[in-house]
């Protein structure tokens, strides 16, 4: 065994990674981003649109991976800038608990949350943003709804991988679903 500490931040490589999502759970941040009125009331909700490596198109939320050595709130903010741009200045929450915690499992069924790649653990955020949006990285858009368009099932139904009952759950927290 080597004296020497592994120093660089980061992650896995491409096969360390794929050798790890088959072992054990990875921890995932996932936002919602949304705007709020004077009053803190939530006027919108930013979907992205993204297309999956099989050509699909969907929405989805802002997603991403907490690195080895991260804090939890920086990953939040690493991922909504990458998502949302440098300009969209999120009010990342004071307290760190998420409104839910969403369990993705490589077999489905087990609960809402499916990911064939691996079991993955979701500290889920409703993440008021104030600024510009213009997505980056491999969106392809953000589209804001109201929250009663968010919650249609046609919305709904083109998020994977039951991250429309993710959003169906911060639409009730915020106490935005009828």
């Amino acid at each position: 065994m080597s004296d020497m500490t592994e120093t660089t931040p980061g992650w896995l490589s491409p096969d360390e990674l794929e050798y790890a999502r088959g072992r054990m759970p990875i921890l995932y941040v996932e936002a919602v981003p949304v705007r709020v009125d004077d009053s803190g009331e939530v006027t919108s909700i930013g979907l992205l649109l993204r297309i999956g490596p099989d050509g699909t198109v969907s929405r989805t939320l802002v997603s991403g991976r907490v690195l080895h050595h991260e804090r939890v709130r920086d990953a939040l903010l690493r991922h909504l800038e990458k998502d949302l741009g440098p300009m969209a200045l999120p009010q990342v929450p004071a307290s760190l608990q998420p409104f839910t915690v969403a369990e993705y499992f490589p077999t489905q069924g087990i609960t809402p949350f499916h990911d064939p790649r691996q079991h993955a653990v979701a500290l889920a955020y409703i993440v008021p943003v104030t600024g510009d949006c213009r997505p980056r990285q491999d969106a392809l858009d953000l589209v804001w709804f109201s929250p009663q368009e968010a919650s249609e099932a046609l919305v709904l139904s083109e998020m994977p991988g039951g991250q429309g009952v993710l959003l169906r759950q911060a639409l009730a927290h915020v106490g935005c679903l009828s």
